[in-house]
């Protein structure tokens, strides 16, 4: 060897014998996992390549450490690598068995790392292996085959290539004659016009009496004739939202009293829920009156005002949504036009592809027609280059048929000695296992005495006989039970102190309803007495928004009847 050469090995040594813990930690779980069938005799191989790979990728190259794997069996350096440049083993299990040796900071900056980034150039590495694996070839040694000359005969001159033949025209199948049947009505249409006609003479002999469940009552319909009365009367002064809000309250004040008289089951929960409510409306009326005593004012003339301000707060934001409403029409308008105009450049654009199509197609239909011409011309020559070929082909088969024939042979004594080796040993297993189960069968006598009085010896702190620990589970039973028994009084005692408050929320409940119930109703007809119609004024933006609108319209129905 060299100076550098003796220098390196001795380094490579040093370095195995210094590392060796962790360099045994990659190497074992090589031969767990990976290298299962890998012989244990090269096992200081791998020590080298993962020395190598670790600690002197950097110095000596990628270049350098690519020559001494190909150096090497192909196989087995490029399952070893695959397994140690694997991104997650070395994340996870690698670093973690390395800490227990090292400092885990140094671990992952100075060894670590570098693998992670030498890993995309070793991962070519990797894969030119593999396509070298996959391209390999086995050489088998065949026997020198007499290789035949041709004769030197005369080259005949070449005819002249006839034209070809132009291709007969398709003959097109002659056709069926229409059916006379097509030119007649069906007769489906004639049986739906009979159904038809009866149906309607049906409709007009039934008893009026089977429609007396659209009449209306006169209590309905005095109750329509107002809303209908009061959607004319105001139909002109406010807006569609105003005139739902309208509908809603008179139908809901209708709906109040049916609703008042129904009864309502309540459970528990609600009527401890609606006590509170009463108790807590109560005690707020109760100190109301404390304070009007004392000389507090009145608040329902600041409510009142409150009323009316929220009552014009509640007409400015019907008017800004109506607002919004007609905006968001108004740009579907200018949407629809927008439409329209892209629809007819579209058009445009198309009759020029069209037109460019057109061409593109004429002059392949022209390239297609030359390379079929050639085509022709080439398969001529190549079936006349044919023909010389086919006596040699023949020779060769049977010469290769001869040949198979005798390896046939050779196979199959080769398989017969197998399978009586097998068959030997087969009975020698067949025998084993028989004495094995004769061995077995024998039976094994067990007896032993118990006696559940005595303890069990094992020198255990409060150790007891079978018989101690029976008594002592009875008396803890009953004391179970007797806990039990004064668990159920104390619960049967809570529920009835329970049903007796509930009850007297009920009444309390009842009252207060009732008392609710009047002032509503006096409540009611002191507002039937205030109502007074006021007639809103229309915003001018909604009256400007209404008359674009109706530009815009009339501009989309004008470019639809273009289109």
């Amino acid at each position: 060897l060299n100076v550098t050469e003796e220098k390196f090995v001795l380094d490579t040594l040093a370095g195995c014998t210094e590392y060796k813990s962790i360099l045994d930690v990659v190497v074992n779980a090589f031969y767990v996992q990976d290298g299962k069938y890998c012989p244990i005799s090269e096992r200081n191989l791998y020590i080298v390549i993962c020395y190598l790979a670790t600690f002197q990728l950097e110095e000596i190259g990628l270049q350098h450490f690519s020559r001494i794997v190909k150096s090497l069996d192909t196989a087995k350096m490029q399952q070893f690598l695959r397994f140690f440049f694997n991104d997650l083993y070395l994340n996870t299990w690698i670093k973690d068995e390395w800490s227990h040796f090292y400092d885990s900071v140094y671990v992952k900056e100075n060894w670590i790392d570098p693998l992670l980034r030498w890993q995309p150039k070793v991962q070519k590495l990797i894969e030119k292996l593999t396509d070298k694996l996959s391209n390999r070839t086995t050489t088998v040694k065949t026997l020198r085959v007499t290789q035949p000359k041709e004769f030197n005969l005369t080259v005949p001159k070449p005819r002249a290539i006839a034209p070809p033949s132009p291709a007969p025209l398709p003959v097109l199948p002659k056709r069926q004659p229409v059916p006379p049947s097509i030119y007649k009505p069906p007769k489906e249409r004639k049986q739906l016009e009979e159904i038809k006609t009866k149906n309607i003479q049906k409709a007009k002999v039934t008893n009026t009496n089977q429609f007396r469940c659209a009449t209306i009552k006169p209590e309905k319909r005095e109750f329509l004739c107002r809303i209908i009365s009061a959607v004319f009367v105001l139909w002109s002064q406010i807006s569609c939202e105003q005139v739902c809000l309208l509908f809603k309250t008179m139908c809901l004040g209708t709906a109040h009293k049916h609703i008042d008289n129904i009864p309502i089951k309540l459970n528990t929960a609600a009527i401890l829920r609606e006590g509170a409510l009463y108790q807590r409306k109560l005690e707020e009326e109760l100190k109301r009156i404390e304070n009007l005593q004392q000389g507090a004012g009145d608040p329902s003339e600041f409510l009142e005002w409150q009323k009316q301000m929220r009552g014009k707060d509640l007409e400015e934001q019907l008017a800004e949504i109506e607002c919004r409403r007609l905006q968001g029409k108004l740009s579907y308008e200018e949407a629809v036009l927008a439409h329209q105009n892209v629809i007819q450049e579209n058009k445009k654009k198309a009759d020029l592809l069209r037109e460019e199509k057109a061409e593109l197609m004429h002059l392949y239909a022209k390239k297609r027609l030359q390379e079929q011409k050639e085509m022709k011309e080439l398969v001529e020559q190549v079936m006349e280059g044919h023909k010389n070929v086919k006596q040699v082909k023949a020779k060769i088969q049977e010469y290769k048929q001869q040949i198979v024939q005798q390896v046939c042979e050779e196979s199959g004594e080769l398989l017969r000695q197998a399978l009586e080796e097998k068959e030997d040993q087969n009975r020698k297993r067949y025998e084993l296992i028989q004495q094995i189960r004769a061995i077995e069968s024998i039976p094994s006598i067990r007896h032993k005495l118990v006696d559940l009085t005595e303890t069990g010896g094992h020198g255990l702190f409060g150790e007891m006989s079978i018989v101690e620990l029976r008594e002592r589970l009875a008396l803890l039973k009953e004391a179970q039970k007797a806990a039990e028994e004064e668990k159920r009084d104390q619960i049967i005692h809570e529920k009835q102190a329970k049903e007796q408050l509930i009850l007297d929320k009920l009444d309390q409940i009842s009252q207060f309803r009732a008392e609710l119930g009047r002032a509503a109703a006096l409540k009611q007809e002191e507002k039937k007495k205030s109502q007074s119609g006021e007639r809103p004024m229309k915003d001018e933006r909604i009256l400007n928004l209404q008359k674009k609108i109706e530009e815009k319209t009339m501009e989309r129905k004008k470019q639809a009847g273009l289109l």
